[in-house]
This record gives structure tokens, C-alpha cells and sequence, in this order.
């Protein structure tokens, strides 16, 4: 195949015909080429899917076979629908009688890429000349007729019966200019013989340096595996065998283009593909090259930009060249910011769309060039070389341009060079763009994945708060693990860990969707075992695939106390103060969502010293080692880890957790220190209206021996508003509790059933003013049920020592 003006790369595929003719074999790259799958065409015409002109159907009729054919048809290209010329060469295969095959290489090129002007065989047209004898003709072989083949249209005809054929001789010289390899003897000889027989020279496309793209699924360099078609009766001779010696030489650009293609799409890293690109292209194609992308593109802040000129910001982010290490760091460094003015061919190219190629960069030129490259002085990189700037453009857009330059004594790129580099931009262009767009489809994972899961730990008195939390190895992909650890009323701490099935944003919103439901039940003062049948409730009303494991725990500072209730979860893992662990022995559950089985509750004493470790299967379960396996040595690492709640956590990550692991991991440690008994004191009161007066003076004294006498009047005060609406609105007993931790929290408690609430009081109500006056003066104040009434509680801010 003559290509030595071919400014792309093209694709080859060979579809087999039957007998019937009908498609008995059609590939992937059919597929791209023609636009229909592998189960749309086989056993369909190639007519129907060629939507071939009429008069060129019958090629493919059964009658024609055994006569060779050509033709072109015009297709949307796959990668960005433009309309692309798809030539078509229909070959006969020798088979038993009655047996007929057809193979059918079609080649795919850009339209802009291949428009010629001259007489006879032109650029791609492998040597056609019209047809002669019966097959697919309109009678009127011997005349001059009109071939297209991917946008040429080169005018040929048979020979004269009167003289020697007035074509051969332009024919010849036309085959001298484009296939100089060959022995100019016999440039005659083949015109003749192609000009005599109306039909395509084969064997031609064995001789030259064809940029074929192979299959991904083969070798670059593999032997095809459907043996060459022996030639039909009418097709020409064979080249000599010094021509088909240029065969392994074609072969090499095809070696290095998969290759270097390999290389570049290895990574999900732009950045890393583009200087991915500038290695490769160093030394093959270039003894220097830089490739320059668009802020935009490098921070991935916004999408690529639709107009590029001189405003528009660019990072130089990719060097590579083969001189002395160093010998341009200063001139073009890496990672430099960069204005290109529109004058430049770095614009130029990305204005147009178009490589900018200067076969020598003169002194003026390199002057020029070297003011668009910041403080540097890069004129000796430009004088004297040959430069090849290349657009990078991906789905329509501009990426970013690289830069070529070859030493001065390398010649200029030639059209092999730059249908190299244009197939190399391409893909890499692809990489850069799929390399972003992964880039943000993480960032957004990653956000996603952070709103939905708590920020620092708590600061809560009595106890200490620390949690990890590990993705899958799938960084794009967002997960249903969960954990928190809640502040309750009554300085108390609610603890839980949960485990979504599957992955992706359904998870991710169902595990959202479940986390705020446990930190609002929570807040309502509930038994862990209520928690868990709300949550249930909640997975089962979103759906009824939607299961989640969940264990939840309340621990409580001042009783020394936690209360645990499990829904399929793993057990928590609880280390006392003198080091032995132990996996606590909570009832199993069932998942929530699952519906229809009760949760239970579990109490243990806890001592101050000790510490409890919950966390999701993730960290135990392993290709390795399943989860009861993984429990235990949990708990042994645990009988050995110190009071740092964080050396701990990450202990038992670098010990536990598989390097990549396939499922989230998650973790929490609470260190159990409990609040002094010292700084807890309860009253229970008398439902009478003295007691609000003597309660008063309790709390004084109590606050003057704590040395918060900054904080007794505003709290005696709260504290008799409290008191009165207990005994006013209330039922049975009052009671009245003081915590100084964090903050000096005061709980009343009654046994009446109504919660009070804000409203809203004109000038003339005589009451409903306390709640107001409470969340005026306090810093949180609440309410919540108890199993015997209610409680309302306030905090007041304790003020640094």
C-alpha cells in the first residue's frame, strides 16, 4: 500500500464473507470502523453495513466472487464522530468447491489527512485502476473511470488496443516517486501489468512502512493468524524478494507505537501520562521533548477550556531529553508556569488543532521562542533543530501541546515521524483527559466519603476518643462503613460502628442515611436495643435490599457502666487496666433491615484504666484468615497495646489490615477513664415549694467548694426555674444531679410525662418564660425521657484554671 504521504495512522481489519454472502467473521475493530457490534453484523450482508453505493453492492454478491474489488465509504469516526473515509478491498480465498470465501481489509483514515491533488495513483490508493471483465462493473471497463479510496480520486485507464497505453508513463513515474525502495526496472512493468489486469497490486502493501494500530488483543509485531489469500487468476505478479525484505522494517513502527501506547495509558495519574509521553518520545522520535498543559487541566479546578490565547494559563510539567543530565533545568525547568503569547506555535497548534512543524529553527525563531519561555534562556535548545509542536485535544477540547526538537544533525520529521506523534497525541491526549476525569471522580469520592463521616473525636469528660478509618484499595469507589462516637445528656458517651453491605453511592447514601437516624435516637436518651429497632425500622422502609451491621454502645462515666446492643456486627474487643482482653460476649442480632427478630441488650462493669476497641470486619477478614481467626488475634495484639489510644489505632492497622484492603476498615478505641466521685453530686428534693430555696443553697455551696463561685448565681438561679417547673408540671419525686467535667452540667428530674418545650409569650402571660430564660443564660440546655419520667438539663461553660 503506497502511504508515504499519510499524515495519520490507520486501522485494518479482514471480514469473512460465506458462500451466502453473508458475514461469517467480523472483529473489534470492524466494530469501531463500521459502528455495529459483533452480533448486529454476522449474518448480514457487508452491503447493509458498509452502506456501500449502490452500483459497488454486487462485489459482495455470490456471483462476483472470485473478482477483486474496491471501493469507500464515508463513516462518523468512533472517538469523536467526525465523518472519516473507510476504504474496502474485497479478495478472493481458494476453498473446496462450492466453498467460497471473501476477506474484506478495510482501512479507516481522517478526511483532512489524506486530500491530494495530481493525476494517476495518488496517496492511498493502492495502485486501482478500474476493473476489467465480468463482476461488479457498469460495461464500461475500458473507458476511463473515477475510483475514490479514502478522499482520492485518482482517474486511470485500460490499455489502448491501438498503441502503447498513454497512462503508463505518468503511472510509472507516479510509482518511482512513491515507492523508491524499488528497482526503477520495473516500475514499468508493474503499471502495465496493473493498468492490463483493472485490478489492485496486492502484494504492493508488503514492501513499504505502513503505521498499521493492531489489535489490542495481539502483538504488535504477531504474524497475522488467517493466512495471506493466494492471488486470484487476474491479480498481478508478486514484488521480487528484495521489495517483501522491508516487511520486519514496516513492522517496527507498529512495535513501538503499542508499546509506547502501553506506557502512556499505564496510569490513572494525568500528570504521570504526560511525562510518560515526553519519555517515550525520547530518543525514538525526539532528542527533546516538553509537554505543556493548561492550569486548568493540571489542578483540575475546571474543565478544559473551549478558546485558548495568550491569557490563558499553562504549567510546563513533563522534560525529557537525552543530553547530560541537568543541561536544561535552568532553561526550561519543570513544573514552571507559563503565558504563551498567540504568536508562538504552542497557541498556533492549539488554535488550530494542527502540529506545527519547523524543519530548522532559524536565529530569529529561536530569539522569539526563547521570550515566550520565562527567565530562562533557552535559545541554544531552539537554533538550528528541527521543532515539532503537537496539539493535545481529547473529546473536542484542548488539553495542553508537547514539544519535539531533534539535534541539528538529525533530519526534519518526516510523514512517518508525524503520523507517529499524531497517534501518540491522540492516546495520550485520551490518557491525560481519563487520568483527570479519575482524578476528580476520586476527589468527589473522597468528599463524599468525609461529609459522611465525623471529624475530630469528641472531647468528652470521663473518657477518650480515637478513631482510623481505612478505604478499600478501590480509591474511586466509596463504601457503607461507618462509626461515631456520640456526646449523650448526663456526660454520657454513645459509641457505634456499622457496616452497610456493598459498595459504591448507594451504600455511601444509605450509610449517611443510617448514621444521622443513630445520632438523632441517640440523643432521645434510648436503650441501645430501642436504637437498633428504629434503625431497623428505617433499612427496611428504604428498601428491602437494604442491610447494614450496626453495633451500638453507651458508655457511662459516672456509673462505670457500658450498655451494648448488637446487630450482626463483631464483637467489640474490651482491655482492662491490667492488660487482659477479652471479646465481650454480646448476643449476635440479626442485620438491621433484615426485620422480624428482637435486639438485646448487654451491661458491664467497666473499671477506670480500661480500654474498648470496636471495629468493622474489614480489619479482620483476609484472603488469608477469616473473621474468627482475625478476632483473636485482635484481642492478642490488644492484651499488648499501651494507654496511647493512637499508637494503638495504628498499630493495629500496620498489623491487621492487608496493605490494599478490600473492604473499608474502621476503627474506634475509647480509653475508659471515668468521672471522680468527688465531682458528682445528687439530690433527691421534696415536692414541695420549700424545697426551691433549699436546693438553691446546696448548689452555692457546692459550686464555692468546686471554686466555680464565677458560676453560682447564674446557676442558682436556672437551677430554681428547673426545680419549680418540676414541682408545678411534674409528678412524684424531683431529683437534682451536679457534674463538673468540661462544662458543670445540672439534670432535674421528675416523674410527670409531659416534655416541656419553648413557646412563644405575649406581655401579659404570667408564665412560660423559663425555658427562655434557660437558653438565654446557659450554653446548651435539652430535655430527653427516662425509662421513670423525664429530665431537664442545662451546661454552663467552666471557665480555664
Amino acid at each position: 500500500m503506497v502511504i508515504a504521504d499519510l499524515l495519520g495512522v490507520t486501522r485494518m481489519t479482514a471480514v469473512m464473507v460465506n458462500d451466502r454472502g453473508r458475514i461469517s467473521h467480523w472483529d473489534d475493530i470492524a466494530a469501531d470502523l463500521f459502528g455495529a457490534a459483533r452480533p448486529q453484523a454476522l449474518g448480514r450482508p457487508p452491503g447493509d453495513l458498509l452502506r456501500l453505493p449502490r452500483e459497488h453492492r454486487g462485489a459482495f454478491e455470490p456471483e462476483a466472487f472470485g473478482h477483486v474489488w474496491c471501493g469507500a465509504c464515508t463513516l462518523p469516526r468512533a472517538d469523536n464522530g467526525e465523518p472519516a473515509e473507510i476504504g474496502w478491498w474485497v479478495y478472493p480465498i481458494d476453498g473446496a468447491p462450492g466453498d467460497h470465501g471473501v476477506r474484506v481489509l478495510a482501512l479507516a483514515a481522517d478526511l483532512r489527512s489524506l486530500r491530494r491533488d495530481g493525476i494517476g495513483i495518488t496517496v492511498g490508493d493502492l495502485l486501482l485502476a478500474p476493473p476489467a471483465g465480468p463482476g461488479p462493473s457498469d460495461g464500461a471497463a475500458r473507458r476511463p473511470a473515477t475510483v475514490r479510496l479514502l478522499r482520492v480520486e485518482p482517474t486511470l485507464a485500460g490499455p489502448s488496443p491501438d498503441g502503447p497505453d498513454p497512462f503508463a508513463a505518468p503511472f510509472a513515474d507516479r510509482l518511482a516517486e512513491l515507492l523508491p525502495a524499488l528497482d526503477p526496472a520495473e516500475f514499468g512493468t508493474i503499471a502495465s501489468q496493473v493498468l492490463a489486469l483493472g485490478c489492485p497490486a496486492v502484494s504492493l502493501g508488503l514492501t513499504l512502512r505502513l503505521p498499521l494500530v493492531p489489535q489490542t488483543r495481539a502483538a504488535p509485531a504477531a504474524a497475522p493468524t488467517v493466512p495471506l489469500p493466494r492471488p486470484a487468476p487476474r491479480t498481478p505478479a508478486a514484488l521480487p524478494p528484495r521489495a517483501r525484505r522491508g516487511f520486519p522494517h514496516a513492522m517496527e513502527p507498529l512495535a513501538f507505537l503499542g508499546a509506547a501506547g502501553e506506557q502512556i495509558g499505564s496510569s490513572l495519574d494525568h500528570l504521570q501520562a504526560a511525562r510518560t509521553l515526553a519519555e517515550v518520545l525520547v530518543p525514538r522520535l525526539a532528542d527533546f521533548a516538553a509537554v505543556e498543559l493548561l492550569e486548568s487541566v493540571v489542578a483540575d479546578s475546571a474543565p478544559p477550556a473551549d478558546e485558548v490565547d495568550e491569557t490563558t494559563p499553562m504549567r510546563r510539567v513533563a522534560v525529557a531529553h537525552n543530553d547530560e543530565p541537568g543541561r536544561w533545568d535552568d532553561a526550561v525547568p519543570e513544573d514552571e508556569p507559563l503565558s504563551l503569547p498567540s504568536c508562538t506555535p504552542f497557541v498556533q497548534a492549539m488554535r488550530t488543532g494542527r502540529p506545527v512543524h519547523i524543519p530548522r529553527v532559524d536565529e530569529g525563531q529561536a530569539a522569539r521562542l526563547a521570550a515566550a519561555f520565562g527567565a530562562g534562556d533557552p535559545r541554544p535548545l531552539f537554533a538550528g533543530r528541527a521543532l515539532l509542536v503537537v496539539p493535545l485535544i481529547a473529546r473536542g477540547r484542548v488539553l495542553g501541546t508537547f514539544m519535539l526538537l531533534r539535534k541539528k544533525d538529525r533530519h526534519a520529521f518526516d510523514q512517518l515521524d508525524l503520523a507517529m506523534v499524531d497517534e501518540l497525541a491522540r492516546r495520550a491526549a485520551l490518557c491525560v483527559d481519563n487520568g483527570r476525569l479519575y482524578r476528580r471522580e476520586v476527589q468527589v469520592a473522597e468528599e463524599l466519603q468525609r461529609s459522611m463521616l465525623p471529624d475530630d473525636p469528641p472531647d468528652v469528660a470521663g473518657a477518650r476518643v480515637r478513631y482510623r478509618y481505612r478505604p478499600a484499595g478501590q480509591a474511586a469507589q466509596v463504601g457503607g462503613d461507618w462509626f461515631d462516637a456520640i456526646p449523650l445528656p448526663g456526660c454520657r458517651l454513645g459509641l457505634v460502628v456499622g457496616d452497610v453491605m456493598g459498595h459504591g453511592l448507594t451504600s455511601a447514601a444509605i450509610m449517611g442515611q443510617l448514621r444521622t437516624a443513630v445520632r438523632t435516637l441517640a440523643a432521645e436518651d434510648m436503650r441501645p436495643d430501642r436504637v437498633l429497632r428504629q434503625l431497623d425500622g428505617l433499612a427496611r422502609r428504604l428498601g428491602e435490599d437494604y442491610l447494614a451491621t450496626c453495633l451500638f454502645a453507651v458508655y457511662d462515666p459516672v456509673e462505670r457502666r457500658c450498655t451494648v446492643a448488637n446487630a450482626g456486627h463483631v464483637p467489640p474487643v474490651l482491655v482492662a487496666a491490667d492488660g487482659e482482653s477479652r471479646v465481650l460476649p454480646v448476643p449476635p442480632g440479626v442485620p438491621v433491615g433484615v426485620g422480624g427478630e428482637p435486639f438485646e441488650t448487654t451491661e458491664f462493669k467497666v473499671e477506670d484504666g480500661s480500654q474498648l476497641v470496636l471495629c468493622t470486619d474489614g480489619l479482620l477478614e483476609r484472603r488469608d484468615r477469616d473473621i474468627d481467626a482475625g478476632l483473636e488475634e485482635l484481642r492478642a495484639r490488644l492484651a499488648e497495646a499501651s494507654g496511647d489510644l493512637d499508637r494503638t489505632c495504628d498499630d493495629l492497622l500496620d498489623g491487621l489490615a492487608a496493605p490494599t484492603p478490600a473492604d473499608d476498615i474502621a476503627i474506634v478505641a475509647v480509653g475508659f477513664d471515668g468521672i471522680p466521685l468527688d465531682d458528682v453530686v445528687t439530690w433527691e428534693l421534696e415536692p414541695v415549694p420549700g424545697s426551691v430555696p433549699w436546693i438553691r443553697a446546696q448548689v452555692g455551696v457546692r459550686l464555692a467548694g468546686w471554686g466555680l463561685d464565677d458560676l453560682a448565681d447564674t446557676a442558682r438561679l436556672l437551677v430554681s426555674e428547673l426545680v419549680t417547673n418540676a414541682l408545678v408540671h411534674g409528678a412524684g419525686s424531683v431529683g437534682l444531679r451536679l457534674i463538673k467535667g468540661r462544662t458543670l452540667l445540672c439534670e432535674v428530674h421528675d416523674d410527670g410525662a409531659d416534655m416541656p418545650h419553648l413557646r412563644h409569650t405575649d406581655a401579659t402571660d404570667e408564665s412560660g418564660r423559663g425555658l427562655q430564660l434557660v437558653g438565654h443564660l446557659s450554653t446548651r440546655w435539652g430535655t430527653h425521657r427516662t425509662e421513670g419520667g423525664k429530665v431537664v438539663w442545662f451546661e454552663q461553660r467552666v471557665p480555664p484554671r
